[in-house]
């Protein structure tokens, strides 16, 4: 059922959840995860979808734009809500494509919290890992299904997913779909859904791709816009330290300690020179994960549980992870390497702070790397604070014990010489009859934990 003009009009300066019109069912989960307020592109998103309105919707990561495109949809669905047993009744009403695994199990997992107390089945298909389990998911029957474009048309392609019932269409992060080569693939897509549906278009940032396919995909479109084109977070402080680039490894070590920052995301360019920071990192005896396109989806989950849980430190990855990675209080992200595409430097940066909170983001950069720090700068319309490396403030030194008095009794006096005790002799075992032990092996020190590296001079510095 779709919202008259008057009552869109009224929800669009609604401030709480409740008012947004939004069924109990859905407002007792968001009340379980703590949510009562919606953030600006969930307050001008949800009223336009309601409203049944095609919408191209920019705003910077981590602004609630899963909720900002899930709560609305699922609310156009409870009608259909039903618990019976039969496939037939949960055909595919709701489709998300997302360009990465990580973002597909991320906006996955927020339907999964939203939809706590529907009865609406949904789930999350995509490629590096076995068919099998996903093909018993789509037999059961699924309202929702967040898929990444390859693994979707697998599936259509062994008639295992029907999408002829579909309503209502999502394209989360566009413009890396497009980056990444996609277009093709949502073609095909496209040609398998109804022409009458409802679709979403999400993204970072706006350019004339961006535009072309909401000409080809949406069907008169509202445009919203919460954050100025092409700006970088605003709570995120963003530093520039000049190093050479054969000292960044023992850069990064330096600020990471300097700072004392618990963890943090370390971007690179390419995939080998993930790997290889990420080993040398690791031989340093410093924690740390990696996360790439060639990493098996095993491999990368371990990696990113391992960090959300505080095992890892450091995670280095490639622009990979820029868009699909949400993890919740993430202080500092390294730019290790500056990115080719000054957009990318956006959506790094964007990974710390989130919802509000502040972030730090620190890049190293080499005299190779000049130009691309001026492009980043023209894009963000933003000048990047340049800052020497951080000194390291030395141990405090301990204070030394004071000697422990021998107790004696109070009525001797202490000033009287006692006589010497002779202490039976004990003889020592033969160390030459000794069988010899092999030395014990050292363990690998934490390159954190090591003497404070000596600042570069001025002279050197360039």
């Amino acid at each position: 059922m779709e919202v008259g003009e008057n009552t869109a009009a009224a929800l669009e300066v609604a401030t709480t959840f409740a008012e947004l019109g939004l069924a109990p069912e859905i407002l007792r989960a968001l009340d379980d995860m703590g949510y009562s307020i919606p953030t600006p592109i969930q307050k001008q998103a949800i009223p336009l979808v309601l409203a049944g309105r095609d919408l191209m919707a920019q705003a910077q990561t981590g602004t609630g734009k899963t909720a900002a495109f899930a709560l609305p949809l699922l609310q156009k669905m409870v009608a259909h809500a039903n618990t019976s047993a039969s496939p037939a009744r949960h055909p595919v009403r709701a489709l998300v494509l997302t360009p990465t695994r990580e973002l597909a199990i991320q906006v996955h997992e927020s339907v999964v919290d939203y939809n706590k107390y529907l009865p609406l089945r949904s789930t999350v298909v995509f490629g590096g890992v076995d068919m099998k389990a996903q093909e018993a998911d789509l037999r059961g029957g699924v309202e929702i299904l967040v898929a990444t474009p390859g693994r979707l048309l697998d599936h259509a392609g062994s008639k295992m997913v029907q999408l002829s019932q579909v309503q209502f269409l999502v394209l989360d992060e566009a413009d890396r779909m497009l980056d990444m080569g996609f277009m093709p693939d949502l073609k095909r897509i496209l040609n398998l859904l109804p022409t009458k549906r409802q679709t979403l278009l999400f993204s970072a940032t706006f350019d004339d791709s961006i535009v072309g396919l909401a000409k080809s995909f949406l069907q008169n479109p509202l445009k919203v816009e919460v954050a100025r084109r092409n700006t970088a977070a605003e709570l995120v402080e963003q530093v520039v330290h000049r190093v050479r680039e054969d000292d960044k490894m023992d850069a990064l070590l330096r600020v990471i300690k300097a700072r004392e920052i618990s963890q943090a995301l370390v971007f690179t360019r390419t995939k080998i020179a993930a790997d290889k920071l990420g080993r040398r990192l690791q031989k340093r005896g410093v924690p740390t994960g990696i996360i790439h396109g060639d990493k098996a989806q095993v491999e990368r989950l371990a990696a990113l549980d391992g960090f959300k849980q505080g095992k890892v430190q450091l995670l280095v990855a490639t622009d990979i992870a820029a868009r699909g990675l949400d993890i919740v209080d993430l202080p500092c992200v390294f730019n290790f390497e500056l990115p080719y595409a000054a957009e990318d430097y956006v959506h790094r940066i964007g990974r710390t702070g989130r919802a509000g909170a502040s972030g730090l983001a620190i890049s190293l950069v080499s005299p190779e790397e000049e130009r691309l720090l001026v492009a980043i700068r023209k894009f963000i319309n933003r000048d990047l604070v340049e800052a020497p490396l951080p000194e390291i403030a030395p141990p405090r030194p301990v204070a030394p014990a004071r000697p422990v008095a021998a107790d004696v009794p109070a009525n001797v006096p202490t000033d009287v010489k006692q006589p010497d005790v002779k202490q039976p002799d004990v003889k020592q075992p033969d160390a030459e009859r000794q069988p010899r032990m092999a030395r014990p092996r050292r363990e690998p020190v934490c390159a954190l934990l090591q003497p404070p590296i000596k600042p570069v001079p001025p002279d050197q510095a360039t």
